[in-house]
């Protein structure tokens, strides 16, 4: 395996290519960021009728978006409980109840716009590593189950017939979610954006945005482009600008391996639903299979970084303890990608100025908030109505120690698949 092979460039279905800006250009909306949340803003902002003009620093799905695990889930890490303690009552029971449908919204999209993205709609699993990540698991349905949503719990061994592992107590099913491949999602939102009007560039990096005469002026290769709204979407990969905003978050970086197709035989044991999965360890772990019989784990660490021997060496002892029949199965795929993590894990929309929104602070959910909020964004944008977005615009967001936060995720991961790698049988 060589260094950061992402798989997802390899696998892609969808492609896109749209050039730099060349020219001035006036617009209702301009979006920052060629993500989740800017294509799917783009996109919606130019079926109702926009002019929308997209710009991206590098390629559409450079950051997060193509990088993502690609699982759909509907809501956030937090469980019910936690999200309404944090944001009260009103406002938790919303998000939670707008976030619920997203899977449904991506879907609806991918097949309205006829992506080509591998979308698997068989639910996800959030496995129980332990007896006490059992317990986790039957709490958050209990929860779940008391607001509408029709989770399951499994118990071992029908985990074990799903997984094909033997190494979990239990799981809950959420058959509301599902995979993509989410780089050929992305793209094929921004493909989507453009036959709707919207002008798209990419490698254009935005060098100035500055207020003028009731407009958002965006300076990017030597041209502008006036906007009457704006919209910043780059989550964890802002680049460059501090002013008039810069997202606060703590960058955690999320390292993912992958197998080469397996066998028929394999693959007929080793998740033969195809539900994405992920497991309630502190440093949690995700596991799922892509349509080609690659199968794919992820977990917290920088594999491109100082120690990304080790979270290799970690994920192949990982797949092995999972499945021993993938003892000494080579790792042909593996790349990294930032996360930007809340202090709460809870997504923030920033109001930064008049007419002006940015969205970030996924904290490891992107594609059903990406997608729902940056719609939601252009819809609030477009009409001035801020009421129903899925969080409530503050006027500034704050976060502390980022750069200590963001060594101890690095380090306790670096630690535990140090750990994991030497011990486990």
């Amino acid at each position: 395996m060589t260094s950061e092979t992402t798989l997802w460039h390899a696998s892609a279905r969808e492609a896109f290519d749209a050039g730099p800006l060349t020219r001035d250009m006036t617009v209702d909306l301009a979006v920052v960021g060629g993500g989740f949340t800017g294509c799917s803003a783009a996109l919606e902002a130019a079926r109702a009728g926009a002019t929308v003009c997209l710009l991206e620093a590098e390629a559409i799905g450079h950051g997060g978006s193509g990088r993502n695990v690609g699982l759909v889930n509907a809501g956030l890490w937090l469980p019910p409980e936690a999200l309404t303690a944090q944001m009260g009552q009103d406002a938790g029971l919303h998000l939670i109840h707008t976030l619920a449908g997203a899977p449904a919204q991506v879907f609806d999209l991918i097949a309205r716009e006829g992506i080509d993205c591998e979308a698997t709609r068989n639910g996800t699993l959030h496995l129980a590593h332990s007896a006490a990540g059992l317990r986790d698991v039957q709490d958050r349905h209990g929860q779940g189950v008391a607001l509408g949503a029709p989770l399951q719990v499994l118990d071992a061994a029908e985990t074990h017939r799903r997984v094909g592992s033997d190494r979990f107590c239990g799981a809950l099913f959420d058959p509301r979610a599902g995979t993509i491949q989410p780089l050929s999602y992305v793209r094929g939102l921004a493909r989507a954006a453009v036959a709707a009007g919207a002008a798209l560039h990419t490698h254009s990096p935005v060098s100035a945005l500055s207020r003028k005469g009731g407009d958002w002026v965006l300076s990017s290769q030597g041209h502008t482009v006036r906007a009457r709204k704006v919209l910043m979407a780059t989550n964890a990969y802002h680049l460059g600008l501090t002013d008039p905003f810069q997202p606060q978050f703590v960058p955690v970086n999320f390292c993912q391996y992958a197998t080469a197709p397996l066998p028929e035989a394999l693959r007929a044991t080793i998740l033969p639903q195809g539900e994405g999965c992920w497991d309630t360890a502190l440093v949690m772990s995700s596991l799922r299979m892509d349509q080609a019989g690659r199968l794919i784990l992820g977990g917290i660490g920088n594999g491109a970084g100082p120690v990304g021997g080790v979270h290799h060496a970690w994920a192949q002892r990982k797949l092995a303890t999972l499945f021993p029949a993938l003892k000494g199965q080579p790792l042909h795929h593996g790349w990294s990608g930032r996360i930007a993590m809340t202090s709460d894990h809870i997504p923030r929309i920033v109001a930064f100025g008049p007419d002006a929104l940015a969205c970030f602070g996924y904290s490891g959910r992107g594609i059903g908030p990406g997608t729902v909020f940056g719609m939601q964004a252009a819809q609030a944008l477009l009409t001035g109505d801020m009421e129903s977005l899925p969080v409530r615009p503050v006027a500034r967001h704050d976060e502390r120690f980022t750069s200590t936060r963001a060594l101890w995720y690095e380090t306790g991961a670096g630690l535990i698949h140090a750990t994991a790698a030497r011990f486990s049988t």
